[in-house]
């Protein structure tokens, strides 16, 4: 996945003592993306917006919030998460890379 025409922010977004870090990039048309890094583990999310969660590298396992059920996603999968809700994720091994996409 290749992006062109974007301020990348230098600093990164890093939560869970390290094991979450994505960077911001901005688009000329004022949406956001951020690429991470996931680390083994397992971590919940809170969403203010909509989001897309794209798969880029490695595996994951997700719970969305209000659901009893959990899904895999590996490399070129997504999920999304309605705003205003969460997600729990989990990396059983390895490093899980994504791009997340704020959406409208």
């Amino acid at each position: 996945m290749n992006f062109t025409n974007v301020t990348a922010v230098a600093k990164a977004n890093v939560y869970f003592d390290g094991k979450v870090v994505s960077h911001t990039i901005l688009f000329a048309d004022q949406s956001k993306k951020t690429l991470g890094l996931i680390y083994a583990g397992t971590y919940h999310f809170g969403t203010a917006a909509a989001e897309r969660m794209e798969i880029t590298d490695g595996t994951c396992e997700v719970q969305l919030d209000g659901s009893d059920s959990k899904q895999t996603h590996g490399a070129g999968t997504h999920f999304d998460v309605p705003a205003n809700s969460g997600f729990t994720i989990s990396v059983a091994e390895g490093i899980c890379q994504y791009v997340c996409s704020f959406l409208s």
